[in-house]
């Protein structure tokens, strides 16, 4: 063995009968045998043949986190092989599946001069195979029970979570899981895999996870994998898969024929239809109409995905990178204490973005940039706002709100004597300066009309009921009488 070496073991999954006849040789040989820990059933075997070996257990109370203990262990096998003496460091199961301080070795001992020697033992993932009777070749996943994102889930694969330390970690598990399974799903708990008379297979529904008892280093959850339709239509892929699907040949021959002109007011119709269920407050209207939006940005991509221009997980990058680098409070080194601060960082890196695109020199005016078929409504109110960053502005509401009474005379002036395309275009003017009023009070003026008619269907729906109720018809009543219950239904709302 080398000078400043130091040689890994595997120990396994805990049956002596499975330790290799080297790695036993190389256990008994050790000068100085260390063990990630002795919570293992392999110490006993040790024992039984007195090879003394130090565990660094103790590490596990004075650090807070498993990555500060795994860190600590790999420091102070370093250090004590670079001080020339040759060492072997034994860990549970196999040195090279789910064991961070063997990476870290692997990572640090080259740069210290240690040379590292790997000797694998037979994994928890082999006795896995055996006892839960799982083929690898139909797929299958290794995750960390204490990092596991519901975004690593894969239903049709096998998943098998290991590191479930205890019933919190477990928890943790369950949590991530109900994001992608039913709460009824069967998932399989795995105690002392291998282990004769220590081995346990626990069936229990997904709810029932951090419930079942016995979690320790030796356990593991299997969640089979599984083709229900339910569990796929979970998953963006599964999206991808079907709007491929319906504009493929063999597809469906509408959405073959569409094109991004043909389908183009489709886009705005379920936009809308979102903001009526946003302004209902109607979260199952919310949850259909925002996947309608989604379709229109899937099929729109996929149209483009055909010609080669791009694809949903090309946009999907997109955002992604839009959204890190827009937000250097979060993701970057800059601070932003409340909601104003990080609207200006927002503003900087976008700036900085045109800057990096070269968009700036192709535009002419301040102005460019707003798309030309948003409302009336809102893109006066973005005309509006582009004109003030340059300080095309008043400095207080005063000013504007005599610029409206100015306006309304010049309408009331225009209706008097001019041709309806003058009083039209007063009235323009009369509203573009009332949407100037709503920056100053910071009201969009879009949503603030919106509001309007919404207050206003729901008092002329109470002249409707009230005309029923009295059996009338509007050729049956007068204007007094609908007055009357308008002012009823304003003094109810």
């Amino acid at each position: 063995m080398a000078t400043n070496s130091i040689t890994v073991i595997g120990l396994g999954s805990g049956d002596p009968d499975q330790l290799t006849l080297g790695a036993f040789r190389r256990l008994q040989q050790a000068d100085r045998l260390y063990v990630r820990t002795a919570d293992h059933p392999m110490m006993a075997m040790l024992q039984d043949n007195e090879i003394a070996y130090q565990s660094f257990d103790y590490l596990y109370e004075r650090h807070e986190s498993f990555p500060d203990v795994y860190a600590a262990i790999a420091d102070t096998l370093i250090r004590e092989a670079t001080a020339g003496q040759s060492l072997v460091y034994a860990v549970p199961g196999h040195p090279m599946v789910a064991e961070r301080t063997v990476q870290l070795l692997r990572e640090n001992g080259p740069e210290a001069g240690i040379e590292l020697v790997i000797i694998g033992g037979e994994s928890f993932l082999d006795q896995a195979f055996v006892s839960l009777g799982i083929d690898p070749i139909e797929g299958f996943a290794l995750l960390d029970a204490t990092d596991l994102q519901p975004s690593l889930l894969q239903p049709q694969l096998h998943t098998l979570v290991g590191q479930v330390y205890d019933a919190f970690t477990a928890s943790d598990v369950k949590l991530a899981l109900m994001e992608r399974y039913p709460d009824d799903f069967e998932v399989v708990v795995g105690h002392a895999l291998g282990v004769s008379g220590e081995q346990q297979i626990i069936r229990v529904p997904l709810y029932e996870l951090d419930r079942t008892p016995g979690f320790g280093n030796l356990s593991l959850i299997w969640i089979p994998r599984s083709d229900d339709a339910s569990l796929r239509n979970r998953t963006f892929e599964r999206l991808h898969e079907i709007v491929s699907i319906l504009r493929s040949p063999g597809g469906c021959p509408w959405d073959r024929e569409q094109t991004h002109q043909s389908i183009r007011k489709n886009f705005i119709e379920e936009l809308y239809e979102a903001l009526e269920a946003i302004d209902n407050d109607d979260p199952d209207g919310m949850q259909e109409e925002f996947g309608d939006v989604i379709l229109q940005v899937m099929l729109h991509s996929q149209m483009e995905e055909e010609m080669g221009a791009f694809s949903v997980f090309d946009v999907i990058q997109s955002l992604n990178e839009k959204l890190v680098f827009r937000h250097p409070h979060v993701f970057g080194d800059q601070n932003a204490d409340d909601a104003e601060e990080a609207l200006g960082n927002w503003e900087q890196m976008k700036a900085e973005e045109k800057r990096m695109k070269g968009t700036d020199i192709s535009r002419k005016s301040v102005l460019d940039g707003i798309p030309p078929d948003l409302p009336a409504l809102m893109k006066a109110y973005k005309l509006q706002k582009k004109a003030a960053k340059v300080g095309f502005d008043w400095d207080e509401l005063g000013p504007v709100l005599a610029k409206i009474e100015e306006e309304l005379a010049e309408l009331r002036e225009a209706i008097a004597s001019k041709s309806e395309e003058e009083q039209a275009a007063e009235l323009g003017d009369l509203l573009f300066a009332v949407v100037n009023a709503s920056r100053f009070i910071h009201a969009d003026p879009e949503e603030a009309l919106s509001r309007t008619n919404k207050k206003f269907r729901n008092r002329f729906s109470y002249i409707e009921e009230q005309l029923r109720i009295s059996g009338k018809q509007f050729d049956q009543t007068d204007l007094t009488e609908m007055d009357r219950w308008w002012e009823e239904a304003k003094r109810q709302s």
